[in-house]
């Protein structure tokens, strides 16, 4: 998720900075301690509780946009499931066409839109970009539904979809700071974040239900139209987005928390007169000078090109992230069957990071950003060689009461669990952890040696990794072809035993090239 180069990544850099010690000042008095309790006990006790019972007077536009956040993300998710899948069943792609259109295209293409949508969000308004973004997705959903004819479905759906999606971005998280008080803020973000991953396990069981149902290339008969399995699964999408209509209606136009309570102030349009395609053009030209303003700036600054290389570091972690979209579908229908529960083995991954990653934030805090980020890179890394070993080494795992509690138990795997449902549960297990420990670290890295008043444009550029990523993950598609083609000989190993070689690029590059790109962090001694 992210946004330039307006407002909205500033206040989420400023965010990530706030105390929640004043949150816990500010509703301390109201919470009266047991006396059996030790004191230090009871103060964190206090802290936590406050943590939440801070919103509970929050406007109502702040649990809108939760709701709102919670639709897009599982409408996004089951389409970015789905997406290659699709291509390939329904419009008669190959995996090397397939990969090269969604890793080299589309998704590059919607990270360049959200670049410009965050100068886009500031012109017309919160609430007018909500509209915008959901009518194009919604227009979009519908065609990639009810179509079958390539060109049609790529110009009309797929491509129109990078719009519509990139106009969400920004908007989420402009909205997260106008509808929350400064003592909400910290813990508004951090529901943004599990609301975030909510979503996407909703999509795993949607993307896992649906094709166990009709089938994994079966078809639903929706008055007299036969919609195959994949355009299904783009109809409910589809249905998310148009429950997003009556939400987005509730948000009063112009609303903003305040501490004194909600204010009204009429929403932003920077091009108010004219004809529309003409204010439209006039927007968009804003927009893309405003981004060419802020590369221009960043240019001249020897920090920018340290913090630009630990950036291109970190796609090759993020490639790894990339892959469980755009090649793990492909390779868990191939080698474990047709309607494989691969949702649920991604949903190990969301599970893990609602869990780890406060604890592990709280655990790791007096530690650099630079060195969690090694360690964690260098457990995901390692987490990927994984899936390169024997599925014999397994064979006695899945057999055994591990394999009954994964493939019984939670996958609900009928018949002989294959040694892979062990290693793609250890492997995402191990994955999870890592990720805990890099992730967040990657965007307090680039707040922390942003020079004062430029955070904003450094936090902007935190999100590059997934840039490079999705480039990256465009030779998915080549990888399986070569290594987990549908017909013919498969060696799986080799095809993971290269992403594991590429994704250990980041951490090696981040211990080789320390002393050139790191650069000292604010309140950090190491």
């Amino acid at each position: 998720m992210s946004r330039l180069p307006s407002r909205s990544i500033l206040d989420l850099a400023r965010n990530d900075s706030l105390s929640s010690t004043g949150v816990g000042e500010v509703v301390k008095d109201a919470v009266l301690p047991d006396e059996s309790i030790p004191p230090v006990v009871a103060a964190g006790l206090r802290g936590f509780i406050a943590k939440f019972t801070v919103l509970r007077g929050a406007q109502r536009e702040l649990w809108l946009t939760f709701v709102i956040k919670l639709f897009i993300i599982s409408a996004y998710s089951i389409t970015n499931k789905t997406l290659i899948l699709w291509l390939s069943s329904d419009l008669g792609f190959s995996d090397q066409g397939a990969g090269a259109l969604v890793g080299w295209v589309w998704a590059p293409a919607m990270t360049v839109c959200t670049l410009l949508a965050g100068s886009v969000t500031d012109a017309l308004g919160l609430r007018r970009t909500f509209f915008v973004g959901v009518t194009i997705c919604a227009i979009a959903r519908a065609v990639m539904v009810f179509t079958t004819v390539p060109w049609l479905a790529l110009a009309g759906g797929l491509f129109p979809l990078v719009i519509g999606e990139a106009l969400g971005t920004p908007v989420l998280i402009a909205a997260t700071r106008r509808y929350s008080t400064v003592r909400q803020r910290s813990i508004a973000f951090s529901m943004i974040y599990m609301v975030m991953n909510v979503g996407y396990l909703i999509a795993g069981s949607i993307f896992d239900y649906v094709r166990h149902s009709l089938g994994e290339y079966g078809y639903l008969n929706l008055f007299g139209l036969h919609i195959t399995t994949y355009r299904t699964l783009f109809l409910v999408s589809l249905g998310f987005e148009i429950v997003l209509f009556p939400t987005i209606y509730f948000l009063r136009r112009g609303a903003e928390a305040t501490d004194e309570g909600v204010r009204f102030n009429a929403e932003p349009l920077r091009h108010a007169t004219g004809a529309f395609l003409n204010r439209v053009w006039l927007t968009l030209h804003d927009s893309a000078v405003d981004t060419v303003v802020l590369f221009k700036r960043l240019l001249g600054q020897s920090g920018f090109y340290r913090l630009l290389a630990f950036l291109l570091l970190i796609g090759f972690l993020k490639l790894i992230f990339l892959q469980m979209d755009y090649v793990f579908p492909k390779f868990g229908i191939r080698e474990l069957g047709n309607g494989a529960p691969i949702g649920h083995l991604s949903n190990i991954n969301y599970i893990l990071i609602i869990l780890l990653v406060p604890i592990i934030g709280a655990l790791t805090q007096k530690y650099s950003a630079y060195r969690m980020v090694i360690v964690g890179g260098a457990i995901c890394a390692a987490s990927v060689f994984v899936m390169a070993l024997p599925t014999s080494w397994f064979l006695g795992w899945a057999e055994g009461f591990i394999g009954q509690w994964i493939g019984r138990g939670y996958l609900g795997v009928q018949g002989s669990i294959h040694p892979y449902y062990v290693m793609i549960a250890l492997y995402i297990s191990i994955f999870s952890i890592g990720e805990a420990f890099y992730s967040p670290r990657v965007y307090e890295y680039a707040a922390a040696i942003a020079p004062r008043g430029q955070e904003a444009s450094y936090g902007a550029l935190s999100y590059i990794p997934f840039l490079i990523g999705k480039l990256l993950v465009g030779t998915g598609g080549f990888l399986l072809a070569a290594f987990v083609p549908e017909h013919g000989p498969r060696h799986p190993a080799t095809m993971w035993l290269i992403f594991a070689l590429a994704a250990s690029v980041a951490p090696i590059g981040l211990v080789a090239l320390r002393r050139y790109i790191r650069v000292p962090e604010a309140g950090r001694p190491d």
